[in-house]
């Protein structure tokens, strides 16, 4: 697959809850003054009468929204994927996972490659504190047009969703329509050497690792986990079972993360080899996007590394 334009996954949910927006009159959407950070503007400026600007009380928002759903809507809460979680993690487990209910949280801004604003906002324990959560699916999609199509999924999914997107620009390469569907892998690059499971913007970085890797002679085989919860099981296991060895790949840290799902689910049922590409113990800093990828080793580098200790 190639790059078709680099853009940025945050607009990819801007167009799909604009889209929503025509098609869904349930759907209504929320923000904690960061309307346009999160690309919600346009379908504020379409559906004005479906849009609330809540300010910055990210609490009282997640309330509002579960209020919502319980009355029938389908509420997407937009908000920096920090305060979407660490900022509200009470009111996510009582409110909304407790229940059930229909509430969609819109997280952007998510991962080291928030770049310059620092540490504070850079949040990778998000995906560990929602997957604990009951109920709550987790989604991480991995360019603009796949999180467009997470974002329609979303609001045909019944129950709490919680869907991680970026603000940097990355490479567009995956199809328009799909395919797309919350709790199916999607085997991006098939292989029998070793399997790759990346989420993320790790999913272009590792269908680059693919290319380098193949130069070397080794055919690695590329599965997209665009859902982190419900994870894809049997596609996991079939391809580990065929290649014998694992590698994943996130911008996360290790702990919680798609890694320790997918060890989880290996030490259950079929034991090989891994290696885990993510972020150790620690917080992020300033930087650009590019800058923290390469100093915390989230790239193609890094992940052929990985490759290479299996296959000694």
């Amino acid at each position: 697959m190639e790059n078709t334009g680099n853009k940025d996954t945050r607009s990819g949910f801007g167009a799909g809850l604009l889209e929503l927006g025509s098609t869904n009159p349930a759907v209504v959407a929320l923000t904690a003054d960061l309307t346009g950070s999160v690309k919600m503007d346009a379908f504020a400026a379409a559906y004005p009468h479906r849009f609330f600007q809540c300010g910055i009380a990210e609490a009282n928002m997640i309330g509002t929204a579960a209020g919502l759903a319980i009355t029938g809507h389908i509420p997407f809460v937009g908000t920096f994927a920090e305060f979407a979680t660490g900022r509200v993690y009470d009111q996510l487990r009582q409110s909304v996972c407790y229940s059930a209910a229909n509430v969609k949280i819109a997280a952007s801004h998510a991962g080291v490659t928030l770049g310059e604003d620092g540490a504070t906002h850079q949040t990778m324990e998000d995906i560990a504190l929602t997957r604990a959560l009951p109920h709550m699916a987790v989604i991480n999609p991995c360019d603009y047009n796949q999180t467009r199509l997470a974002t329609l999924a979303a609001a045909a999914w019944e129950g709490p969703v919680y869907l991680r997107f970026g603000r940097p620009s990355v490479p567009n390469f995956t199809p328009v329509d799909g395919p797309f569907e919350i709790g199916k892998a999607w085997v991006v690059h098939p292989g029998e050497d070793v399997t790759l499971l990346a989420t993320g913007h790790l999913v272009w970085e590792a269908l680059e690792a693919v290319r380098i890797l193949a130069g070397q002679g080794i055919k690695a085989e590329l599965i997209n986990i665009h859902t982190i919860k419900p994870l894809d099981a049997q596609a996991v296991l079939d391809s580990a079972k065929k290649t014998g060895a694992v590698v994943t790949a996130e911008e996360h840290l290790v702990a919680g993360g798609l890694g320790e799902a997918v060890a989880g689910l290996l030490a259950q049922h079929h034991p090989v080899p891994m290696r885990m590409v993510a972020m150790e113990e620690g917080f992020g800093q300033s930087g650009t996007p590019a800058q923290l990828m390469e100093f915390y080793n989230l790239n193609a580098a890094a992940i052929v590394e990985k490759v290479l200790e299996l296959k000694k």
